[in-house]
């Protein structure tokens, strides 16, 4: 369901090594496809978010390329005017202060030009991250809910946040960087073959050690990051989790901080050991490259000295072939780890492009898909239904066969792990069964238009949004597409017993809430968190209400006044709610009580408890907590109870 088919995230974008040398034409030929796809992506993407960058890198090649050789030129000019006027073959002082004139503009000119190419570099890098982070986020919006359970998907994420910001415009400046030393280069062994063409073979050749080096390790760098994807993910939560905001009082009280830093510490040992040995190898591989290229160098230099010496040519050149020498060199190595650097970039840039290619499969089946019927009550069937969440083998639902009519009032109880939720997730499609369908109207329900469905369904979940914004912007993204009207905000405020501790705080509505963007901001109490979310379901114009454990934080008297609400607001609507607290089932015409992902009793309240099967148990069990008087003996006796039913389950 999520990523390539037996594989992992990167395999459909490796090419494999090949097996013998009549495979190393085909395996070059893959291998240069793939790169010049992935650098394909990388203009496109760099394209799409400000096309003028483009431009600007191309002139700035070319710019880069040339500038150096007129440099060359200018300063051999200069040299060999100033050794003239040294022996007295050059009487006038105009012709030297003309080419220091030339220098000087020519200085002058590639600096500016350099800043404003840096000032524009650092503006499209803004541009080209946001733009990238915009595509990660619209992405997500189609991403299926199972993909967020998958370890897999998380690591697709983790490094396409990681690196997609950065990277497209460090390989496309790189790239064009290479376009700049190869301009520079054809230049310099153009002005070399003055002296001969060998001394400009003699440096490429030597550059190639270097050249193999780069690239080999640039590889295994990467493979490396790539296989080290998890102890990075693991170093991120173990560093987070103790500067989170929500979880320090916790961890300030039990101690946790050394617990987690202990466990950072480790995981980076084992991370930065093998990453130091990469790092160690290939220093010692291009120390030898090094010096091999530094005997050459000192080699041709002596040539050229000698040259000078005798006679053969003015002193100047002395300086602008060995300038020369020194660019194509320079230009080489330049060549070597920029085109290596992009090598690593388009391998990382993998990350990306295996996110933005994940298809969802919560999508209809049929084309155009089915619109919903609203405003009006619907039938929800589940046709032995069974699920389990992917890398699961065992079902947490089970062959499960349940109507809802409309108008229904239907109440899911059962222990933890019963399957209720997940349940609730099925009938809402943010997941689709493993086996088995489930119907609205009649209808499969996958053949709905998605975001439909979707409107279609009031709900707070058992782990409601808390988001940093307002009150009112709380209330309101229980249905975003609506004009906001603060009527139908307070009204909703009400109905979920809200109004009294709004109306205490600071700015009653306006009241930004959670200390992460602004310093008035408010932590509210889970109890009153829990209201906000009810609040959102109240706002919502839904045909479906379902609330996952929705008043597991309120006192039972503030719960028992919300569930009044509901029966007003509900009026033909259908309501399912899962509870633990079977006060709230008395009033439903369906009862389901789920044990192991199975339904094993349905009926309403006076039915279950005259068949005196699970839920006459559980629902006595916590009568009992209410009526009986609390004292030593008889806590023991209840847990004594509480474990021996548990044992019978």
């Amino acid at each position: 369901m999520f990523g390539p088919p037996g594989g992992s995230v990167n395999d459909q974008y490796r090419v494999p090594k090949p097996k013998n040398l009549k495979e190393v034409p085909k395996y070059l030929s893959v291998l240069l496809g793939t790169f010049f796809k992935r650098m394909l992506y990388i203009v496109k993407l760099v394209w799409e978010a400000s096309r003028p960058i483009l431009f600007v890198m191309a002139f700035m090649a070319v710019f880069n390329g040339v500038m150096p050789v007129i440099g060359s030129f200018i300063g051999k000019d200069i040299l060999n005017s100033l050794a003239k006027a040294y022996n007295k073959e050059l009487e006038s002082f105009q012709i030297i202060l003309a080419l220091l004139i030339f220098q000087f503009i020519y200085l002058l000119v590639n600096s500016v030009v350099n800043r404003l190419n840096s000032t524009v570099i650092r503006i499209s890098g803004e541009l080209v991250s946001n733009h990238i982070k915009l595509k990660i986020m619209e992405k997500a919006k189609e991403i299926d809910l199972a993909s967020f359970d998958s370890p897999e998907f998380y690591a697709k994420m983790e490094n396409a946040n990681r690196e997609a910001g950065m990277r497209p415009i460090q390989v496309l400046n790189a790239t064009f960087s290479i376009v700049s030393s190869v301009i520079s280069i054809i230049s310099f062994i153009v002005v070399i073959t003055a002296i001969g063409i060998f001394p400009a073979l003699l440096v490429i050749v030597v550059a190639i050690p270097s050249t193999v080096i780069n690239f080999v390790y640039r590889r295994k760098n990467h493979n490396y990051v790539f296989r080290r994807s998890k102890d990075r993910r693991q170093m991120s939560y173990y560093s987070d989790v103790i500067v989170n905001k929500d979880l320090v009082k916790e961890i300030r009280m039990l101690g946790l901080s050394d617990n987690f830093t202990d466990r950072y510490k480790e995981v980076f040992a084992k991370y930065f050991k093998g990453l130091k040995r990469l790092i160690l190898e290939e220093t010692f591989w291009n120390i030898g490259a090094t010096l091999l290229t530094t005997a050459v160098n000192c080699v041709l230099f002596v040539m050229i000295a000698k040259g000078v010496f005798s006679g053969e040519f003015e002193v100047g050149y002395y300086s602008l072939y060995t300038g020369a020498l020194t660019s194509i060199a320079s230009g080489i190595g330049t060549l070597i780890t920029t085109t290596a650097s992009i090598y690593e970039g388009t391998l990382f840039i993998n990350n990306m492009i295996a996110f933005m290619e994940q298809k969802p499969s919560i999508t209809p089946i049929c084309d155009p898909p089915r619109d919903v019927t609203r405003g009006v009550g619907h039938t929800i069937t589940l046709e032995n239904v069974s699920f389990h969440y992917p890398g699961i083998d065992h079902n947490v639902i089970n062959r499960v066969n349940l109507t809802i009519e409309p108008g229904d009032t239907v109440v899911m109880v059962g222990l933890n792990g019963a399957g209720k939720t997940t349940l609730i997730k099925l009938i809402t499609r943010l997941y689709d069964p493993s086996e088995g369908r489930i119907l609205l109207d009649g209808h499969d329900i996958r053949e709905y238009d998605v975001k439909q469905l979707y409107d279609m369904f009031g709900i707070v979940f058992q782990d409601f949004g808390k988001y940093a914004v307002s009150v009112r912007d709380n209330i309101a993204f229980g249905e975003i597409v609506r004009d906001i009207e603060q009527r139908d905000i307070e009204q909703a405020a009400a109905r979920s017993n809200a109004t009294d501790f709004i109306n205490k705080l600071p700015d009653k509505y306006d009241t930004p809430l959670m200390r992460y963007f602004e310093d008035n901001g408010i932590e509210l109490s889970i109890g009153q968190w829990q209201k906000l979310a009810i609040a959102r379901a109240f706002y919502s114009e839904s045909d479906i209400l379902i609330l996952d454990e929705p008043t597991a934080s309120l006192d039972p008297m503030a719960e028992q006044e919300i569930f009044n609400q509901f029966d007003e607001l509900r009026s033909d609507k259908t309501s399912i709610f899962v509870s633990h607290r079977l006060s709230s089932a008395t009033t439903a015409n369906k009862i389901v009580v789920l044990s192991d992902g199975m339904i094993i009793e349905t009926g309403n309240h006076s039915q279950l408890m005259n068949a005196k099967g699970e839920y006459y148990k559980l629902f006595s069990t916590q009568a009992k907590r209410y009526i009986t008087p609390v004292d030593e003996n008889d806590v023991i006796a209840d847990n004594a109870g509480d474990n021996e039913e548990n044992g019978d389950e």
